[in-house]
């Protein structure tokens, strides 16, 4: 499947038609300094407009307030990225651009500018008690390492991003456990604890569907803890150890 149709389809699921977008911006330092320049330069005309009367007075102060105006618009629409951070441009409650690069940028000054952090996470899942497929309650908890990919996506499609994520993560977490048995008991078949990579890789695959519509990526999972809960952990022992005795003894 391409990159394209995955974007067509996440952006069916989210409800947000605009993906993510390149932010039309200029350099801020020389913004900066059109900037100070004009709120200097916008004193002037006041200050001479003492020193006259009448109708020049009036225009001298007109010509010094919209000079302080434009100086301050400039000032206005610059913005500071620091690395590992983005910042999603939006005019009028609606979503233009994402700014990535980072330094000062400056963009229209109009325009509200949300930052959210690009870096990769780390999240471990909260510890939860759930029955495999043969009906036994195990333990289980997962760690998944994770970026936000599309900022468009995440600022508009969900609530709360990261809360997204780790609630997505709990559920398929227990969808997982659920799915397979904890020990294949020598049959073979896949379990939790015979087959870990194989595992993984299906709780990372499920994963990355649940949280597509929030513009995240994964980029790794992996089981943090898997065992029998307590209350029948020392007799699902025992039974594993008779199990083995006896394989030996036919042996």
């Amino acid at each position: 499947m391409t990159s394209e149709v995955q974007d067509a389809e996440r952006n069916q699921l989210s409800g947000q038609q605009a993906p993510e977008r390149r932010a039309w911006f200029l350099p801020g330092i020389r913004m900066l300094v059109l900037g100070l320049a004009g709120l200097i330069v916008g004193v002037a005309p006041l200050w001479l407009a003492g020193r006259f009367s009448g109708d020049a007075a009036t225009a001298l102060v007109w010509l010094g307030a919209l000079v302080l105006v434009a100086g301050a618009l400039l000032l206005r629409g610059l913005t500071t990225v620091v690395p590992g951070r983005a910042h999603v441009v939006q005019l009028f409650g609606k979503y233009r651009s994402t700014i990535r690069e980072s330094g000062l940028q400056w963009v229209n000054p109009f325009t509200n500018r949300i930052a959210l952090s690009t870096r990769i996470r780390s999240q471990e899942s909260a510890q939860v008690k759930v029955n495999d497929a043969d009906g036994n309650p195990i333990e289980i908890a997962a760690v998944v390492v994770w970026q936000v990919r599309d900022t468009a996506h995440a600022t508009y499609s969900v609530d709360d991003y990261t809360h997204f994520v780790a609630i997505q993560t709990e559920t398929a977490v227990q969808h997982i456990a659920s799915s397979y048995p904890y020990d294949n008991r020598g049959s073979g078949a896949m379990s939790l604890r015979d087959n870990a990579d194989e595992i993984t890789q299906k709780l990372s695959a499920e994963l990355t569907d649940r949280v597509a519509p929030a513009g995240v990526q994964i980029i790794e999972t992996r089981l943090t803890r898997l065992s029998y809960a307590p209350e029948i952990a020392q007799a699902m022992l025992r039974q594993q150890h008779g199990q083995r005795r006896r394989t030996a003894a036919d042996r």
